[in-house]
């Protein structure tokens, strides 16, 4: 039977503060613990921006210690998938140094490889993917492509050569925009991640990140998803599960719901997540009586 892993991309939003996280925190807290009593995989995408080093991994591990089944998928630097010539042998040893300590916990759930969508399907750019795929042998890796001339049979059979994960996207679909699948390339685990489906932003240059993934995804569309997760279930022994519409807490919301209809349990969910979206009072365990005047039985 798969094992789901649901979550969200990122931890650290400032428009997450009264939301996400409450607006009164105590002494030690630390989002990623906060986090880790609610979903059970969280993807790092600072890794994208700064490569990874020890200490900062050591400090993660240490953060989830009380939460065994937690784990971490890891973003590759923006070298190896946005610039791909600046890079040599030396930043993947210290890429790979960098995140040994998830490695070695067992807290790594995969690399992820993002590519934008104007990384298109050509023969020099097949090569480029062997090539990172080598440099990269021996680590769990998922690669994310936006645009549709990837979908092609060559392609899958590339990522199942080299053992990697093939990554099902949601995302605005525009013109040769990826559109939504159930694919696997690998037996170990797949991967999906939701970015939202805001057609207005996505391709706008002024848009600023907030504004792209501003999106809260409908129960309908959920569903649609839901049934992609448990196809998924049925290929692969793991699926991870990421939203990616961070704006003010959406991901968490819509991961939270996705939780629920998978696993048909009452969870835990943040007060504030309540107060801001009233939707999650369906899917939510009581609170202790006096909490939430909303969530009161009534007499």
């Amino acid at each position: 039977m798969s094992r789901y892993y649901i979550g969200t991309a990122g931890w650290s939003y400032e428009d997450w503060e009264g939301i996400v996280y409450p607006p009164n925190k105590e002494r030690g807290f630390h989002p990623l613990t906060y986090l880790a009593a609610y979903i059970n995989i969280v993807e790092v995408n600072s890794t994208f921006y700064r490569p990874p080093v020890l200490s900062m991994s050591l400090f993660w591990v240490k953060k989830v210690a009380d939460f065994p089944e937690f784990l971490l998928a890891i973003k590759a630097h923006q070298a190896f998938t946005h610039d791909r010539e600046s890079w040599s042998q030396k930043d993947v040893d210290g890429f790979k140094l960098g995140i040994e300590p998830l490695r070695a916990e067992g807290r790594l759930a995969t690399l992820l490889f993002q590519f934008p969508w104007s990384f298109h399907h050509s023969d020099p750019n097949a090569g480029y993917l062997a090539r990172l795929f080598q440099a990269f042998s021996g680590y769990p890796m998922t690669v994310e492509v936006r645009h549709s001339s990837w979908d092609r049979p060559d392609f899958y059979g590339l990522l199942s050569q080299h053992r990697v994960c093939f990554c099902n996207i949601d995302q605005p679909v525009i013109g040769s925009s990826l559109r939504p699948s159930a694919r696997t390339t690998i037996r170990d685990y797949s991967y999906v991640r939701l970015h939202g489906r805001n057609y207005r932003d996505w391709f706008r240059e002024e848009a600023g990140r907030d504004d792209r993934y501003n999106y809260l995804y409908g129960n309908e569309e959920l569903d649609e998803w839901v049934e992609r997760i448990k196809d998924l279930g049925r290929n692969t022994d793991k699926v991870f599960v990421i939203t990616n519409n961070h704006y003010r807490g959406q991901a968490l919301a819509n991961a939270l719901q996705i939780k629920n209809k998978i696993t048909g349990q009452l969870l835990n969910i943040p007060r504030t997540m309540l107060q801001k979206y009233p939707v999650l009072m369906d899917i939510a365990k009581k609170l202790a009586k006096g909490q939430l005047d909303l969530f009161e039985e009534k007499k």
